[in-house]
């Protein structure tokens, strides 16, 4: 049995030149991921989002990629050329953005969309192409396929919508998905269905996530392994179902934030950071 990590993050940086300086919007983040629910968690702003578009090779032309090792399946991704880095994005690495509206293009069908995630990764036809798609919606319990087919994404609601990325992102059956807040626009009842879709189909097809969100409870639940970022960096690792016992000042700070239903604050404390987590973090990095 092969072992090997599907992708392997060593010291990854994404910076940006400024008006007013340099922003270290990522700064030597390190994680493997093998075939498993890996969650990235932290404040806006924390590094989350731009730590899987520099996965993808999807920062802005204004950023600047930095890595001491960034491999998927034996392929550096620093040194891979367009054409590589084409055929790897949606075909085996596939992103799940976080609003369908903004995602999905308003003048093709939604059969259509799908149907060219699955063409332009495979050699298939127009027909072959069609039933995938279809069986493609119905797995992910849209009930009636053939309509949802020739809609347009202003048809469909937004639950809808999410199982629709979710369905163009699996149809090429990628080796990794990085899940970029795919349901924090829902509410929380269709966020269920659609994590319990997400969750059966990764579990069938062997596929590594990355779930890439603000929401520590959901989390913990979903995920094997969580990352807290802060400041760009990773602050704390932990197994997901020890999240609550986490050790980490920030990583308390966020779960002290968090509602609960039996009571026990009269006022939901407010999160105060203190700049020497990341100077601390930095002071690991140098010592490792």
């Amino acid at each position: 049995m092969n072992d090997r990590p599907l992708l392997v993050v060593d010291d990854l940086r994404v910076t940006y030149d400024t008006p007013t300086g340099i922003v270290r919007a990522v700064d030597g983040v390190s994680f493997e991921l093998g075939r498993e629910k890996l969650g990235i968690v932290g404040e806006s702003g924390s590094g989350k989002s731009q730590t899987g578009r520099a996965i993808l090779g999807l920062t802005d032309r204004r950023g600047r990629v930095d890595a001491e090792r960034l491999e998927f399946d034996g392929i550096d991704l620093t040194r891979a050329g367009e054409d590589t880095l084409r055929n790897i994005r949606g075909g085996r690495i596939s992103m799940i953005m976080q609003d369908p509206k903004y995602s999905l293009n308003p003048v093709m069908t939604i059969g259509a969309q799908i149907e060219e995630a699955f063409t332009i990764h495979s050699n298939a036809g127009r027909r072959e192409a069609r039933t995938r798609t279809l069986e493609m919606l119905d797995a992910v319990q849209i009930r009636n396929p053939e309509r949802v087919y020739k809609a347009y994404p202003h048809e469909v609601s937004g639950g809808m919508g999410q199982r629709v990325m979710i369905a163009m992102m699996m149809i090429p059956e990628p080796d990794i998905i990085i899940a970029d807040e795919p349901t924090s626009a829902l509410d929380v009842t269709v966020q269920l269905q659609v994590l319990a879709i997400l969750d059966d189909m990764i579990a069938r097809r062997g596929t590594g996530l990355i779930f890439i969100s603000h929401d520590l409870s959901l989390v913990a639940s979903f995920c094997d392994r969580v990352l807290v970022m802060y400041a760009g960096r990773v602050v704390e690792q932990c197994a997901a179902n020890d999240l609550a016992n986490a050790a980490h000042p920030y990583t308390r700070g966020l779960l002290d934030c968090l509602p609960r239903l039996e009571g026990g604050h009269d006022e939901l404390p407010v999160l105060k950071r203190d700049p020497a987590w990341a100077a601390a973090v930095e002071r690991r990095a140098d010592s490792g």
